[in-house]
């Protein structure tokens, strides 16, 4: 069914609304195209933007980490090889993501969901393992699972199913309704604490709203109960000292630069130190003495501006660029409602992402500990992606 004409009012919907083609309207099975003719319409540029990102990122990771495992007693290759591992059980993971036809998510979205809450709750017990002050982990052996990047996704499934529903403007009942899918992870994940992914749900949730065509009265005012909330957060004192010496430093790098100010005055030596054409891999000096803290994961960006300067930078932006019109036009072709929110929200989890990472390198966003989406070391970032671009190729391998 073409739910164009019902998908809401504005500007944001019309740009996403739904398209159905001639072919769209025969009768293709219940759940779409059979696999065999779903795999003719696989978007090889969506797939080959992510795995470009990928092998810069094992690049970036290897030199931004070398040095110091040596000095360790590591061998050089030991992020670099688990990233690798991550990037081919992430491969299997987005292939299996592509193939299952993305309707069935839709009466999945519970289950998705449920399983994600269930993760996030047994991270706060005695199953979590805690590092430098966070409790967001669950050992899995020689792995480690982060459930709250997991819940990207059952949250995007989720709200897409549900403003799905609507088949137009979102009622007050359904914003109250989105609102609370988003509340009860945020709560959970916030008490880890990781108020990066936090952002990011509510990244989502904004995004999920506009693209259903929600009121604009309900996104003002939603706005506002947002600004409301952090002014609550900043006052109230529930924020971790650690947190609050952040944003501090994000206002003011000079009042603590050898405490707070560190890593955003370090990580702007190493992105301005690369110049037009940077130091050449493995040659930063920024990055070799270890200068950048946590450098291989929250600021990777950093090793890429050091090390390929300013032409490298801007190849890894443009990689993104394409990567997320790919998203958008996905969104665009999509055959019905739920695919186009769910290629919506996969995008905005992505734009929200890139831009506070690489915001928070460069003095442009608070540090909040946000990965660089396929770039920064982490298995389950790395599987998120990898099952969100599944999700992308999925509605476009469907789109008619």
């Amino acid at each position: 069914m073409d739910y164009g004409a019902q998908h809401a009012r504005g500007r944001w919907s019309r740009l996403f609304r739904p398209r159905v083609s001639r072919i769209g309207r025969q009768r293709v099975g219940r759940h779409g195209l059979p696999a065999s003719a779903a795999l003719r319409h696989v978007d090889p540029v969506l797939v080959l933007t992510a795995l470009a990102l990928t092998a810069i990122g094992a690049v970036m990771i290897y030199s931004a980490s070398f040095a110091r495992l040596r000095d360790e007693g590591f061998t050089n290759q030991f992020l670099l090889n688990r990233q690798l591992l991550f990037a081919g059980i992430g491969v299997v993971a987005g292939g299996i993501a592509a193939a299952i036809p993305y309707r069935r998510l839709r009466t999945w979205a519970g289950a998705l969901y449920g399983v994600g809450v269930v993760l996030l709750v047994a991270v706060l017990s005695g199953l979590g393992d805690s590092s430098l002050g966070a409790q967001r982990w669950i050992d899995l052996g020689p792995l480690q699972l982060q459930p709250s990047e997991i819940m990207k996704v059952g949250v995007i499934v989720t709200l897409a199913a549900l403003l799905a529903q609507a088949r137009g403007t979102p009622g007050g009942l359904d914003v109250l309704r989105a609102i609370l899918i988003v509340a009860l992870p945020a709560a959970l994940i916030f008490k880890q604490p990781d108020l990066g992914t936090l952002l990011v749900l509510l990244a989502l949730l904004f995004g999920a709203l506009l693209v259903a065509g929600t009121r604009v009265r309900a996104m003002l005012a939603l706005l506002t109960l947002g600004v409301a909330a952090v002014w609550g957060v900043l006052h109230v004192g529930v924020l971790e000292d650690y947190q609050v010496a952040r944003l501090r430093a994000f206002l003011d790098s000079s009042a603590d630069p050898q405490v707070t100010g560190y890593n955003l005055n370090q990580a702007k030596i190493a992105v301005g130190s690369g110049g037009l054409t940077g130091k050449g891999l493995f040659q930063g000096t920024q990055t070799n003495l270890d200068f950048v803290p946590e450098q291989h994961t929250d600021f990777i960006f950093t090793a890429v501006g050091e090390e390929t300067g300013f032409v490298g930078s801007a190849v890894l932006l443009a990689l993104f660029a394409l990567l997320l019109w790919r998203g958008v036009r996905i969104a665009m072709l999509s055959k019905d409602l739920f695919g186009t929110l769910l290629a919506a929200g996969v995008v905005s989890m992505i734009t929200f992402q890139v831009f506070v990472n690489i915001g928070m390198t460069i003095g442009l966003s608070p540090i909040t500990g946000i990965p660089l989406p396929f770039v920064s070391y982490g298995g389950s970032s790395l599987l998120t992606n990898f099952i969100a671009t599944g999700i992308l190729l999925n509605v476009h391998m469907r789109r008619i």
